[in-house]
Parts: C-alpha cells; structure tokens; sequence
C-alpha cells in the first residue's frame, strides 16, 4: 500500500486506528512515481511482461536496493527529504523520458500527510522483540507465497520480497529462534495470477468452474486468477523451504460439486520424476504431472462444522494430501462464515509418513 493510499484509508471516520496501528520508521515509502514507472517497465518488456500489479512495488525495492529509497524516518527531516526526492525524480525522467508528474504536487501531500502519520511512526523493531520478550503472543502473516517469492518463485514471475517465512526475519528484524509455529496456508486447489508456468493449471471447464465457484477474482488487480488441481509438487516444495508445523486447508467447499478430482502428485521431465521444483522455467512449462485421482463427496460441506461429520470421501482427500505432503492439517475451511473453520487439534497423528 502507498503512502498516501494509507493515510486515505485511515481518514475513515469508522476505522479506529489510534493505538492499534504502527507503522515502522524503516518502511521505505511507495511514490507516486513508482507506480508510473512500474507500469512503464512493463510495458517495455512487451511480451515477456510478467502481469505485475502496477502498484509501485518493485520500483520501490529498487530503490531500496539502490540505497536511494527514502523511509519514513526521513519525512520528518523536510528539507533533507525533498532533496533526495527530487533527485530520484530526475533520475527516473533520465531514465524513461519526462512522464507526467507533479513533483511539487506529491512534496505538498507528504508534507501534510506526514503529520497525519506521525502518531502511528514508532521504532516496530523493538515494539515486535519486546512483546516476543514478554512471553506475548505475536502473528505474522505473510503476504503472497513461495511460488511468489524473490528468490525461490517463479523468477522472474514473483514479487519483489522475500514471501517465505524467512521474511518474518528480514521485514520485522526478529530472530528466527523466536518463530514456534509456522502455518501454511493453502487452497484445496492451486490458483494464480499473472503470468508464468502452471503445470496443473485447467484451461477447460474444470478450471473455469473452479475459477466461478471460488469467486475468483485478484484483490488488487481484478483480473480472474488462473485455476486448476492441487499441486503437491508446489506444496512440499514449500515446506521444504518454509518447515510448516501445521496446514489450514481453506476453501475445500469449491470442490464439493466435482464428480471426481485429482491432485498432482509428481512432475515428470523427459521421463524421469524431478525431485523437486526446477528453477528453469523452460523445463518446469514442459514437465508432465503425475496426477492421482479421487473421487469426489458430491455434497455440501458448508455447514458442516466437525471434522467427522464430512463425507468420507472428503476426509479421504483432506487425509490423502496431508499424508503425501508429510505436515498436520489443523484447519479446515468448508465455507465464506467465521465460524466455517473446523479446528483438527490433534496434531500428533501417525497414520502419515510424509511418503506417496
């Protein structure tokens, strides 16, 4: 989120902000600049475009990894601030040409905004590691995924940060000792925006009935996200890197309808089974899934609200990708409702072995 898309949203006079929300006086601050230039970038890479938001987001970690970024600490030295900003500004006019910006139109925002900002500014590194200090219970919940991440997606079609679990370090400035529960969250089926290899993706009816059911649309986009069978491939591939303790399951109501269903156990590569998740995109576009099949319960779960009171044959499917996967599924989501997250507390199951 921008800047100024924050202090927007916090204007509402029915959110009540005031002592809830902090923001670290580190964060590096999304221009309006960025957003323009992101959306340039992409348009320069014509058909090799990798379907980015144009939120600002990766010219923004540019910057940051450029050291020239400007955090929020540096709003409230004005003068210093403008400065820099402006010579950002011209380094972006040198680069793509002089694209419409209102240089002293943002400076005057900032300057105002800056003061809306400035109860919620705070030091968030030791606010985070003295409640981890004080035996209090600390969420962190990461934006994205592994297949999104930097380094370990599906480069170059990935965000800009780090969206494993190793981010909760890097983006909080906590010590990976702190971190006692990991939980990986995932569909009952895989799903994608943008662009890039989706080796399980259904570009037929079953894709487009999952995309439907599931209401499938991306938040900041809006474009519908690309559907199709579990991949199990991608999930232990996420474990591996992330070391999940436990999985939420969600919308696994989306497959109620479905006569049979299938989950892609392994990828195959000019016939041998990869070992894991290659990082050339050229093989991963060519590999042949290995799917399993299953029938389906062909019942509505959604008000369902015991782990035993499901179809067997949808606790056979939940039971069939916890075992192949090798983690605890400890929560189950039948449903849109609150209260459609069935809890599995016993975590010390022995009927997996983490095989297939």
């Amino acid at each position: 989120m921008s800047f100024a898309d924050l202090t927007l949203s916090l204007s509402n006079p029915g959110i009540n902000w005031k002592g809830k929300l902090l923001v670290s006086d580190r964060a590096h601050i999304v221009f309006n600049y960025h957003q323009r230039v992101d959306g340039m970038k992409e348009k320069e890479r014509g058909k090799e475009s990798i379907g980015t938001t144009g939120k600002g987001i990766g010219p923004t970690y540019s910057s940051k990894a450029s050291r020239v970024g400007l955090r929020i600490h540096n709003l409230y030295h004005f003068e210093d601030f403008e400065q820099k900003y402006r010579a950002n500004v011209d380094n972006k006019f040198k680069r793509f040409g002089h694209f419409e910006h209102d240089v002293q139109k943002e400076l005057d925002e900032l300057r105002r905004l800056a003061e809306d900002l400035r109860p919620m500014v705070t030091d968030t590194i030791v606010y985070v590691n003295k409640a981890i200090q004080e035996k209090k219970n600390v969420l962190v919940e990461g934006a994205n995924a592994v297949m999104l991440d930097l380094d370990f997606g599906t480069y170059p079609y990935v965000t800009s940060s780090s969206a494993s679990v190793g981010g909760a370090c890097t983006g909080l400035g906590i010590p990976p000792s702190s971190i006692t529960k990991v939980v990986g969250v995932v569909k009952a089926y895989t799903t994608r925006v943008g662009d890039g290899p989706f080796p399980t993706e259904q570009l037929n009816e079953i894709g487009e009935k999952l995309q439907s059911i599931g209401h499938e649309i991306g938040v900041t986009t809006g474009r519908k996200r690309r559907c199709g069978w579990l991949d199990m491939v991608v999930l232990r591939y996420s474990h591996m890197i992330n070391g999940y303790t436990s999985i939420n399951l969600t919308k696994l109501d989306i497959l109620d309808t479905f006569k049979e269903i299938k989950i892609g156990v392994d990828y195959r590569f000019n016939g041998t089974i990869l070992p894991s998740m290659p990082a050339d995109l050229d093989t991963l576009a060519k590999v042949e899934v290995v799917y399993e099949t299953l029938p389906g319960w062909e019942k509505d779960i959604s008000g369902v609200r015991k782990f035993e009171d499901l179809p067997e044959n949808c606790k056979r499917y939940v039971r069939r990708v916890e075992e192949i996967m090798g983690v605890p599924i400890e929560w189950i989501g039948v449903g849109p409702s609150r209260d459609a997250m069935l809890h599995l507390p016993n975590l010390k199951r022995k009927d997996f072995d983490g095989k297939h």
